[in-house]
């Protein structure tokens, strides 16, 4: 279950390995200015138009902080200096 989310989050954010927590952290402006649920509120002047794209936009919001939480989680341990009780 673990690899299928991480392998959703990279496709999410579309990065490879190895990637830096500087470009994580562009993708995911770059994802959250596309999918701002704000956004969609002057799209239309129909409420159930403007209802079910205000709540998919809300849905791939949390979708993304769920993969940039697991995406960070790892970035975060491979940039961490190794401690010192690693080396004995």
């Amino acid at each position: 279950m673990t690899e299928k989310r991480f392998t959703d989050a990279l496709e999410l954010f579309a990065l490879s390995q190895p990637f830096t927590r500087e470009q994580l952290d562009q993708k995911r402006d770059a994802l959250l200015h596309t999918w701002n649920p704000a956004r969609y509120a002057n799209l239309t002047n129909h409420p159930k138009q403007y209802t079910k794209a205000f709540r998919e936009a809300e849905a791939m919001t949390s979708q993304i902080h769920a993969a940039y939480v697991l995406l960070a989680t790892l970035a975060d341990e491979r940039e961490a200096p190794p401690s010192p009780a690693d080396a004995v």
